[in-house]
């Protein structure tokens, strides 16, 4: 017998736990002294290689498209960054891609 489940989830608690569970693979944490001010402008969320996760976590995540990137292929937090960021112009968010 196979169990049935809804593969999306809805709830707001299990939610909250994906993005602080995820908030620990950050590449540039702002609290850090090693944190440069120029990498403010430089966030994932702005990059074009950004695409959002669907739905509410992905105004949060996304996951890195840039070959020439460590996190390609990978989930990111939007204001997360890399040294090879390439500016998008604007903030991408999930409607942008529905």
């Amino acid at each position: 017998m196979t169990a049935e489940f809804d593969h999306v989830t809805r709830n707001e608690t299990e939610m909250d736990s994906i993005h602080e569970r995820w908030l620990g693979d950050r590449n540039r944490g702002r609290g850090g002294h090693e944190y440069e001010e120029s990498w403010a402008g430089e966030q994932c969320g702005g990059c074009r290689f950004w695409v959002p996760l669907a739905g509410r976590v992905g105004h949060d995540y996304g996951v890195c498209a840039n070959a020439l990137s460590p996190f390609d292929g990978r989930v990111r937090f939007e204001h997360d960054g890399c040294d090879v960021f390439a500016d998008a112009g604007r903030w991408l968010i999930p409607e942008d891609f529905g």
